[in-house]
């Protein structure tokens, strides 16, 4: 029950309908005995400059979980962001300081990377091909820059957003080999699909499976279902894979530490979880 104490976390996107952390956040909040709630917020893009100085106005928030379409508009609300978020273009966290000030900071890439090395993956000096670069993808891109891959291809058909992320990383990591252009997945170490196809019914396969190797690694970001049709190609080639939910709860601890409400293991995420496991 949501008391008048009770310190409120708004998950912001639109629209609503595929979130998923008020269904892990809330449950491990009730049981570790934490007075605080993950609402669900849709707000509408043209809305949302206006409605983030007015949504912190309120005196019990202590911040927000941003996602898609509005991670690359939050940077720019910010008092401040963090470098990992400066690099992606993007924040997916808000924390409303003790002064009032709001700190951005950006998950998505460092949950994406937590599960790839959980499960044995070496990134460091692999070549990856990443696809979107949206939000999502631009974090994930930045992680992986982070844990110290050798070579980089990113591809969207939004050029002007994926140069201008490749100039970010240029600038961040110069040792690193960064190109554009191409989603020919062949000899690729990882390929992740940022994008969002495979959200819908219908939605075509982001690259050509039969151009991999079973040795390569393919990651989602999807969640809409456990294995899309991406995946399902994947791991019929023999390929070992990561499903878009295993970044949402490797990401959920760095979340709760930057609110700070300690800290969990993705395990115990799951044993609580409302999501369905099928």
């Amino acid at each position: 029950m949501i008391s008048g104490k009770t310190t409120l976390i708004a998950h912001l996107g639109y629209p609503t309908e595929g979130f998923k952390a008020p269904l892990i956040y809330n449950p491990w909040f009730d049981k570790q005995g934490i007075d605080a709630v993950v609402v669900p917020m849709g707000v509408v893009p043209d809305d949302y400059r206006s409605f983030i100085p007015t949504l912190f106005k309120l005196t019990n928030i202590t911040g927000a979980l941003v996602t898609m379409p509005h991670k690359i508009v939050t940077s720019e609300l910010m008092d401040e962001v963090t470098p990992t978020a400066a690099i992606a273009g993007a924040c997916n966290a808000i924390l409303k300081r003790p002064d009032g000030s709001l700190l951005g900071d950006q998950f998505d890439g460092a949950g994406f990377v937590r599960g790839v090395l959980r499960k044995g993956k070496v990134l460091q000096g692999a070549r990856v091909l990443v696809l979107g670069s949206g939000g999502v993808g631009s974090a994930i891109a930045a992680s992986l820059a982070g844990a110290g891959v050798a070579e980089m291809m990113l591809f969207d058909t939004q050029t002007q957003s994926v140069d201008a992320l490749a100039g970010r990383l240029k600038q961040h990591y110069p040792a690193l080999r960064v190109d554009v252009g191409s989603r020919d997945p062949h000899g690729y170490d990882l390929i992740v699909n940022a994008t969002p196809l495979g959200m819908k019914e219908g939605d075509p396969i982001p690259f050509d499976v039969d151009r991999i190797a079973p040795e390569t690694f393919v990651g989602e970001v999807v969640m809409t279902k456990v294995y899309t049709p991406l995946l399902q190609a994947a791991r019929e080639k023999g390929c070992q894979v990561q499903v878009g939910t295993d970044m949402l709860y490797e990401m959920i601890p760095a979340y709760l530490e930057f609110f700070g409400f300690g800290t969990a293991t993705p395990e115990a995420l799951r044993e609580v979880s409302l999501i369905p496991k099928t």
